[in-house]
């Protein structure tokens, strides 16, 4: 452990000392720039709402931190569900194309802005950034930033903001988790899904039955108590595991799997819908999957709710950060997640690395649910060759070489809850 943090301490200083002869060469004392030389950098642009045609691997000028702001030199990005369906433009009110995508990431303070305490240039650090993550280099605010412990690598890093604040506010701020309770997770095999089932073991005597696809079933079966396949009746196999139901159901498919929740909930349990990826069946946003999942969520009725003794929630991680202005209560969480990762008792499950160029076949993975734990887009990873043959091209930002069949249906925009 002491080599590597000396090695990584290495690779910070190299890091750091290649940046500052850049910034030398390029803009004298400070890094200030005149008009006409300012720096480039790869990023990952979307150029408009739909299919996987729509992503480049563009130029882009370089961003500075303002007042309150880091500046972090990425070295990887995390892909999450949500980012498939910004690409779709299955959101509410998503912001204008093009776009970089990208929540969360991680890299190294490469400088401060105006009033920034408590880090320094050259620290090893994780985010959480309002888009704009799967780029070479991003700005976000001081609040949004946590340093990275010694023995936790980048591409852990970049795997755990997300899965495992989303993760941990569900169970314990929102469901109020306990010793001897169940939990239902959907995904299980997914990024948040592993999270869910690592917390609940920190918890002494917690069942956790999850449904994942079955070729999952080998590599997950040790983390979760009981495991389905997701395409089997599970409100059978629970009820017949467990006759009263369970404690807490997560839900991040939405559309009948909405019912079959609040059906296996026992007397004080929590149901919480953080997501609705059953909404996603094609490349681009179908109105019919919309509407057919939407169709089947079960009308909640109150007076039913008050007379089973049932609680309903909904989860949304990025609008509790950039939305409702919670960094101070995420920021608490993270310490107690770090704190258990110090401790051993909780590790992001990376799936696999990718390169900027290989965005495309990225995403494809976590369309087909072919993931078990955290994609990753490593930012200094080569393509490969056969991949960036026939993925994301170099090319001026925002410009789109493919053709716009199909995008008037894509403009049409949907309620979205993450």
């Amino acid at each position: 452990m002491a080599k590597e943090g000396a090695q990584r301490a290495e690779e910070t200083e190299q890091m750091i000392d290649k940046e500052g002869g850049r910034e030398a060469a390029e803009g004298g004392a400070g890094g200030s720039l005149r008009a006409g030389d300012a720096k480039e950098m790869r990023a990952v642009v979307l150029s408009a709402f739909g299919g996987l045609n729509k992503l480049r691997v563009s130029k882009k000028a370089m961003p500075e931190p303002q007042e309150g702001e880091l500046k972090i030199r990425v070295k990887a990005c995390g892909l999450n569900f949500i980012d498939l369906m910004v690409r779709q433009g299955n959101i509410d009110n998503p912001p204008k194309t093009p776009l970089v995508p990208g929540f969360e990431c991680s890299g190294i303070v490469e400088a401060l802005g105006d009033s920034v305490k408590g880090f320094e240039i050259g620290d090893r650090v994780m985010a959480f950034v309002n888009y704009n993550a799967w780029a070479e280099v991003v700005c976000t605010p001081v609040e949004f930033v946590y340093k990275i412990p010694e023995d936790m690598t980048f591409s852990e890093a970049a795997a755990f903001p997300m899965n495992f604040v989303t993760a941990y506010m569900m169970l314990f701020e929102v469901a109020n988790l306990r010793e001897g309770m169940s939990v239902l997770v959907h995904s299980a095999g997914g990024g948040v899904g592993q999270a869910v089932a690592q917390l609940c073991s920190t918890i002494p005597n917690v069942t956790v039955f999850g449904t994942a696809s079955s070729f999952k079933h080998e590599a997950i079966k040790s983390s979760v108590t009981h495991l389905f396949d997701r395409n089997a009746d599970y409100v059978q196999e629970v009820k017949r595991i467990s006759a009263d139901g369970v404690d807490i159901v997560l839900d991040c498919l939405c559309g009948e799997n909405t019912g079959k929740g609040l059906s296996l909930l026992k007397p004080l349990g929590t149901y919480i819908l953080y997501g609705s990826s059953n909404m996603v069946t094609g490349e681009t946003k179908s109105f019919f999957s919309f509407a057919k999942s939407w169709w089947q969520v079960e009308k909640v009725n109150p007076i039913k709710l008050y007379e089973e003794n049932k609680v309903i929630a909904g989860f949304s991680l990025l609008n509790l950060l950039f939305k409702q202005n919670r960094g101070g209560l995420i920021k608490g969480v993270m310490d107690k997640l770090l704190n258990l990762y110090n401790s051993k008792k909780i590790k992001p499950v990376v799936d696999s690395l990718w390169a900027l160029e290989e965005v495309k076949e990225a995403m494809q993975r976590i369309h087909d649910r072919g993931n078990i734990g955290k994609l990753i887009l490593d930012v200094e990873k080569a393509p490969t060759p056969l991949m960036a043959n026939d993925s994301t091209e170099t090319s001026e930002a925002g410009e789109e070489e493919e053709d716009h069949e199909g995008d008037n249906e894509n403009k049409e925009r949907m309620p979205f809850i993450q």
